[in-house]
């Protein structure tokens, strides 16, 4: 694959998951990635389940492609030899508190004498400013906070107390997507004259972002959107529906299409139902409409509808849990699922980055490290002896993990 970041060299302070994965997604488009992590266990996530032969997979799933660096931080040695890394970099990646870096020496003008045209990107929880910029921030404390979980839940009718967090740590993820944009975008700006030293964003600004019209209906409407269960707030049908089988996804968006809708379900007259002619109709009329549909679609399979409905121009699809999704032709035809194995031997099954260029897929070249996998190796490039990095071991310094010196990626 095409390596448009290759010569790019990032310095990832970052742990846990959104700076992970940030640093992730520039690693698929091929920046060297050295993950500097702490004497005292490393990235926290490497602490956290689930585990296979004690490899947590939490840490695994964003932390392809890099390689691993281990340091006292607060000791003189360890803090020359990340001056020395971070004089060398392009890029320098943290996720911690505001005035973290302060603490460990790593002031702004100390950054800047270090290196002029270093590019720091940083993921906070609240933001640089306001009262809360010195407050810790989680994905779901962020979802609760920022509205997210107040749409997600079972529908109208059930009460405040049944917001849903989403179930995956959308806010980490998604900040680590805008986070590596950011720093993509600073370098770039270079080549147009446009010196860019701090790329910073936040869980909160982040997920407010993610509000879209629900958020802008607050906004200009002062009305708070609601959660809707598994139907589209304002476009119906769009929205789960129950078949003879299994329950399937149906998304109508235009005119057109619920016409088309309504003829494969056998229901034309459906089309002149003042309840439902136009878009506006069928969102008020949302429940008279899913009766409507979900008896139709109770006379066939769940594998009798979707092929179906898609063949018609309408989007359709089962419903699958991770599982049955890793399992399909579809994922297997985009190469989504390469096989790996860990320095010590053992599988893993990875998910590549999610970018293609000019047709070719991100792929994964080295698994995730071993924790302070790469050392020595790293030591030695920046000029170190063997015996050098044999006393800052014995010292405490670093921590070198099974990796030899010499023994590239």
């Amino acid at each position: 694959m095409i390596k448009p970041l290759h010569g790019i060299t990032v310095i990832d302070l970052s742990r846990a998951l959104a700076g992970p994965y940030c640093t992730a997604l520039l690693a698929d488009m091929g920046a060297r990635i050295i993950k500097v992590e702490s004497v005292n266990g490393g990235d926290t996530a490497r602490q956290w389940p689930p585990f296979q032969d004690g490899h947590s997979l939490y840490f695994d799933s964003v932390n392809r492609n890099k390689v691993s660096v281990c340091l006292d931080f607060y000791s003189a040695e360890g803090r020359d030899i990340l001056s020395t890394l971070i004089a060398g970099a392009d890029v320098l990646v943290e996720n911690f508190k505001p005035g973290t870096l302060d603490k460990m020496g790593f002031t702004a003008s100390r950054l800047e004498e270090l290196n002029p045209e270093l590019v720091v990107g940083s993921v906070t929880g609240f933001g640089n400013t306001g009262p809360l910029k010195d407050d810790a921030g989680l994905d779901q404390v962020i979802q609760g906070m920022s509205g997210l979980m107040s749409v997600t839940g079972p529908g109208p009718g059930t009460g405040p107390g049944e917001a849903y967090r989403v179930g995956i740590p959308i806010v980490d993820i998604t900040s680590g997507m805008v986070c590596a944009f950011g720093i993509v975008s600073a370098l770039l700006g270079v080549l147009n004259g446009e010196r860019v030293r701090r790329v910073s964003t936040s869980l909160l600004e982040t997920a407010l972002n993610l509000s879209a019209f629900q958020g802008q209906t607050a906004l200009s409407l002062g009305k708070a959107p609601t959660p809707q269960g598994n139907n589209h707030p304002v476009i119906a049908p769009y929205g789960m529906f129950a078949t003879a089988t299994d329950s399937i996804n149906i998304a109508v968006g235009s005119d057109k299409q619920w016409r088309a809708f309504c003829g494969l379900l056998g229901v034309p007259a459906a089309v002149e139902d003042p309840r439902f002619v136009t878009g506006a109709d069928r969102s008020a009329n949302r429940d008279q409409l899913t009766e409507l549909i979900e008896t139709a679609l109770a006379e066939k399979p769940a594998d009798h509808w979707v092929p179906l409905v898609s063949q018609a121009g309408i989007p359709c699809g089962p419903i699958y849990n991770y599982t049955q999704a890793l399992a399909t032709e579809q994922v297997s035809a985009l190469g989504l699922v390469q096989r790996n194995q860990r320095r010590d031997g053992s599988d893993l099954p990875l998910l590549r980055g999610p970018l293609s260029l000019d047709g070719e897929a991100s792929e994964i070249l080295s698994p995730p490290p071993l924790l302070g996998e790469h050392t020595a190796q790293v030591l030695v490039e920046l000029g170190m002896t063997h015996d050098d990095v044999t006393r800052l071991e014995r010292d405490g310094r670093v921590l070198c993990g099974p990796a030899k010196i010499g023994v590239q990626r």
